[in-house]
């Protein structure tokens, strides 16, 4: 039975239909499996992936080999067909996704709306920030499948086209506004001011620090269960 949680993987032949399948892990390893090659399947009772159709036991063999030194290199426990076992360990590098991501990290820092108004120019610049290069890339997309040659092809465009053109360019009015706003208001963040570790002239205690806060008050632990109390009463 596979391990389907957490740092554990499967990728294996299945032994009835021949398919290529990885099982397991979590959101960090699926995204190493896409890059890798494969392709996320989710049901309504389990989710997995598999290799792409039409490649040869050879060219999935390779992608199964990539994906397990992927994987064992950030630290998967991965379980595998003897064939696609591997010692090679490649390097991984920062993803766009992941810089993209840093813009939460100095959100969570920002002490004042200047701070939030800059960071969210880099996403709502008009020539170059994130948003208008997400707009241009479903563009360019649109125009790949114009020229496929599928029946299909040329509404997957269009829809490329309308998602560019209609859903990206609200987000991006809406986020320009929200940040025309922030840089407008010149406020600090009340609940993320800077410490100066100085105690304000009118404080009488000589104990006294600074003038922060005090941290919230941890709720102490619950206490442990009586002796041979196993199962709780409905």
């Amino acid at each position: 039975m596979p391990r389907t949680t957490g740092r554990f993987l499967d990728i294996r032949r299945d032994p009835h239909s021949g398919e290529l399948l990885a099982h397991g892990g979590d959101a960090e390893a699926h995204s190493i499996l896409q890059r890798a090659g494969f392709i996320a399947v989710v049901r309504l009772h389990e989710s997995y992936h598999r290799a792409p159709a039409g490649l040869t036991e050879d060219e999935e063999s390779r992608l199964a080999i990539d994906a397990v030194g992927r994987l064992r290199a950030v630290g998967y426990h991965v379980d595998c067909d003897e064939r696609f076992d591997t010692e090679a360990r490649p390097a991984r590098y920062p993803t766009l996704g992941a810089s993209v991501s840093h813009l939460a990290e100095r959100l969570r820092e920002a002490t004042d709306t200047a701070e939030a108004a800059d960071i969210l120019t880099e996403l709502t610049a008009r020539h170059d920030g994130i948003l208008a290069g997400f707009k241009e890339t479903l563009s360019t997309l649109a125009e790949f499948f114009d020229g496929l040659g599928d029946a299909s092809d040329p509404y997957t465009a269009g829809r490329l086209r309308y998602l560019a053109d209609e859903y990206v360019r609200i987000i991006h009015s809406d986020l320009a506004h929200t940040r025309e706003r922030l840089a407008d208001r010149h406020a600090p963040h009340p609940g993320r001011r800077a410490c100066t570790e100085q105690v304000p002239d009118h404080e009488p205690e000589r104990s006294a620090v600074c003038a922060c806060p005090p941290p919230p008050r941890a709720l102490p632990a619950p206490a442990p269960p009586p002796v041979g109390a196993t199962h709780l009463r409905r």
